[in-house]
């Protein structure tokens, strides 16, 4: 099994930065593709960016050029550095990790990120 701890949410005001963290444990030798979805109120958890273990990144249209995500596969850790914080990108931000072998995905607790005008 893996466990995603994330940590990095927050109140932050619009223009602004937060960085975002995931590290995975347990069984992660199998891991892949690690990425960040967000949850809107009212709506389906979307897709925000993806890393593959080989470093390549997809970006939702939405936040390209103002997030960016990176991973440091020796401490099975994902982050996404979020610049230029607008009001829309309110949401709570869930880490998730694919796994090869047991061809499943696993889910962080999820962070809230608030960004106030």
């Amino acid at each position: 099994q893996v466990q995603l701890v994330e940590s990095g949410g927050g109140l932050v005001q619009a223009g602004g930065s937060l960085r975002l963290s995931c590290a995975a444990s347990g069984s992660i030798f199998s891991i892949y593709t690690m990425g960040w979805y967000r949850h809107f109120p009212g709506r389906q958890r979307e897709l925000v960016a993806t890393i593959t273990r080989g470093g390549t990144t997809y970006y939702a249209d939405s936040v390209k050029g103002r997030f960016a995500i990176s991973r440091d596969n020796a401490r099975n850790t994902v982050y996404l550095q979020m610049n230029s914080l607008k009001p829309e990108d309110t949401a709570d931000y869930y880490c998730n990790a694919e796994d090869r072998v047991s061809n499943r995905g696993y889910w962080g607790q999820g962070t809230q990120v608030t960004v106030s005008s």
